[in-house]
Order: C-alpha cells, then sequence, then structure tokens
C-alpha cells in the first residue's frame, strides 16, 4: 500500500461504512413487511407504495445533491446525509408510537431516512472516485460491495430482533440501527476528502443529455436499479408465502443469499475488471438475470427457485458501479451533475421495479410480479448491445 492510499484509507472506510448505512434504510423495513400485514392489515399495494416512496424521495434529492454540495461542499454533505439518515430511523422508532394514522407515521419516517440515502447515493461515489489512487473501476465495485455485504447483515440481524424484541415491539429496531449513521457522521468531520476544483468546467445536465449515449446510461441506470430491487425488496416474502417456508428462512434464504451473490460479483469483477470486457460481460449477466426472473416466476420446483433468486444477485452485481465507472470515463467534465443524474435514473427504477411487483402482486400473485420485472433486464441487454455496436465501430476496447 502507498503512503497516498494509506492516507485515503480512512475515507474509503467511511465510505463503506456510508454504503452499510444505504442498505440499512433500503432493506430493513421489508423485514417487517409480514409484521405490518399481521398488526396493521396493510395490503401488497400499500406496502410497494412505501418502496416506491422511499425511493421516489431519493431521486428527489439525487435531483438537488449538485446544488447542495456546490453550497457546502463534500465534507458537510457527507455529514449531512448520515445525520438525516439517523434521524429518519430514529423517528421510525418514535412516530408509530404517537401518531394516530400508523401509516402516515411510517411514511414521515421513510422521507427523512430516505433523504440521507439519496445524498449518500450522490456524494460517495465521486468522493471515492475523485481520490488520487488507482483502479478506479475496482474501487467503485468495492465501494458498492459494501452494499451488499451491509444487507447480508442488516437482513438477519433484523430478523433475528424481530425474534428478541417481540413483533410488537418491533419499532425498537430501527433504533439500533440508528447508531451506525450516528456514529459515522462524526468520522466524516475527520476523514481526507477531496474537494473538487470550482473554477474546472463541468457539464451542466442539459449539455450531457443532448449525447445519445449519456441518455442510454440514464436508462441503463433506472433498469439496473428495477432488476436490483423488485428481487431484493420481494424475496423475503416470495420465499415465505409462494414457497410456504418460515420467515426466518425467508429472510435469510431470500435476501441474504441474493445480497452475499451480488456482493460476490462486484469483489470478483473489482479484481479482474481491468482484464474483461464491461459491457460485454454486462450483456451476459443481464441475459441470466433475466432467466432468473423468469425461472422465479415460473419454476414448481422450490430449491430451484431459490437458486435462480440467489443468482440473480450475481447478474446485477456490476450493473450499478459498472455504469458510474463508465460514465466517469466516458464523461470526463460530468461532476456531481453525472453521478446525480445517474442516481436519479437507479432510483426511480429502485422504485418502478419493486412498485410493479407489488401492483401486479395486487391483482394477480408474486409470481406473474416477478414475471413483469423481467422486463428491466431485457431492456439492459437491448441498451448494453447498442453500446457495444458503437464502441465496435470507433474501434474501442470492448
Amino acid at each position: 500500500m502507498t503512503e497516498i492510499e494509506r492516507k485515503y484509507l480512512p475515507t474509503k472506510l467511511a465510505g463503506y461504512v456510508g454504503f452499510v448505512v444505504q442498505a440499512i434504510v433500503n432493506n430493513f423495513l421489508p423485514i417487517l413487511f409480514i409484521v405490518f400485514q399481521d398488526i396493521y392489515g396493510i395490503g401488497y399495494e400499500k406496502l410497494g407504495r412505501l418502496i416506491v416512496i422511499n425511493f421516489a424521495t431519493q431521486m428527489f434529492i439525487d435531483f438537488i445533491t449538485p446544488k447542495i454540495i456546490h453550497k457546502i461542499g463534500y465534507r458537510r454533505a457527507a455529514f449531512l446525509c448520515q445525520f438525516t439518515a439517523c434521524f429518519g430511523l430514529c423517528l421510525m422508532s418514535v412516530l408509530p408510537r404517537i401518531m394516530a394514522d400508523t401509516y402516515l407515521a411510517i411514511i414521515i419516517s421513510i422521507i427523512f431516512y430516505a433523504t440521507g440515502s439519496g445524498l449518500m447515493e450522490v456524494i460517495l461515489s465521486p468522493m471515492i472516485e475523485m481520490l488520487p489512487t488507482g483502479n478506479k473501476s475496482g474501487n467503485m465495485a468495492v465501494l458498492h460491495s459494501f452494499y451488499c455485504w451491509g444487507q447480508t447483515v442488516v437482513v438477519p440481524l433484523t430478523t433475528a430482533m424481530v425474534f428478541i424484541f417481540g413483533r410488537e415491539n418491533w419499532m425498537y429496531i430501527p433504533l439500533v440501527w440508528a447508531i451506525v449513521p450516528f456514529i459515522n457522521m462524526f468520522i466524516f468531520l475527520r476523514v481526507p476528502i477531496v474537494e473538487p476544483n470550482k473554477e474546472e468546467k463541468q457539464s451542466t445536465f442539459l449539455e450531457l443529455v443532448k449525447t445519445p449515449k449519456f441518455v442510454v446510461y440514464m436508462l441503463m441506470m433506472l433498469c439496473a436499479g428495477a432488476s436490483e430491487i423488485a428481487m431484493s425488496q420481494w424475496a423475503s416474502l416470495f420465499v415465505e408465502q409462494a414457497l410456504g417456508v418460515s420467515k426466518a428462512i425467508g429472510d435469510i434464504v431470500g435476501p441474504c443469499l441474493f445480497a452475499f451473490f451480488m456482493a460476490l460479483g462486484r469483489v470478483i469483477y473489482a479484481k479482474f475488471s481491468k482484464k474483461v470486457s464491461f459491457t460485454r460481460l454486462l450483456i451476459w449477466l443481464n441475459l441470466l438475470c433475466f432467466i432468473c426472473y423468469v425461472m422465479v416466476a415460473l419454476c414448481n420446483i422450490k430449491v430451484l427457485s431459490l437458486v435462480f433468486c440467489a443468482l440473480c444477485g450475481l447478474s446485477v452485481s456490476i450493473s450499478w458501479p459498472g455504469i458510474y465507472s463508465a460514465g466517469a470515463r466516458n464523461f470526463k467534465t460530468g461532476g456531481a451533475v453525472m453521478f446525480s443524474a445517474f442516481a436519479m435514473c437507479g432510483d426511480t427504477g429502485c422504485a418502478l421495479g419493486p412498485g410493479l411487483v407489488g401492483l401486479v402482486a395486487e391483482y394477480t400473485n408474486l409470481n406473474i410480479g416477478f414475471l413483469a420485472a423481467a422486463i428491466f433486464p431485457f431492456i439492459m441487454v437491448i441498451c448494453s448491445l447498442y453500446i457495444l455496436k458503437n464502441k465496435v465501430a470507433k474501434g474501442n476496447r470492448t
């Protein structure tokens, strides 16, 4: 490890924990869906709406974050994102106890911690990208892998806390998780952070969106978010109800296996990113993703359904961080505006994907909901072929 890498290691570690915080706010609540159904009688459509509100809030914050960064800089923005995530989790513990409308209390809490998550999505990736270290694509993949590792911890521990505290005392769970961003927000005040040179030209969104390739990347980010979160958010409930196993097994076998394989894919890609064609690999993995959604929806063999649910995590592993790195290579003056646009599109997909599954499941069943979501990896394949065709035409490495 070089002197520069040692200097910025604490910054990377704070960024890794930031992605764990994202994993907390995006994944602890779906584990409580069964609890919400049993205690409050909240149906599929309303549960799906909670996911949509979470990512719709993040999408809005993605849009305004470049202005926030311009005003207060990356350090204060990093502190702010951890603070709002912590505050929202604390509200989730308190508001349902004091408000008559529990569903509204949950929504208000989600809006606050989703604000923190939206800030993180735009801030953390360029913060790591700007560090004066090598293997940018690999670093991005490792950074995003901590979201997956966080999910593999959040899901079983949340399940364990439901058992320890009891379903009626679920409100203690978000309070426990709030400890993580509470500590990390003070760490961000001390670690070395590279602030961008404000005198350097940064592209505007209108300048970027005039490039067809950028628009394709935006569509790919939308589909990447939808493909990843549609399976991730509904895996627990699918394994429990559609496959007829217990909640504990559903929570661990479904989302945890999905997250583990997604993290594994990102770590492997980080090691070999310089030796493989990202675009070609993206095509093959999204073909696998399409097959996984179809097989989860149509396969009546429980073991095979679980296998394809887990493999879906591997199939979506490189999409989100890979597109970020590809965008940074292709649009060198994109800066925070580019990351904001990508994050906004990704979060739009994160809302559309599980929302579509929930809406279709409300009138049919979860299997048909997953079948409908197979459209997203299919679109990813088409977009990747378009990118590959243009690269080959220009004689670039593919």
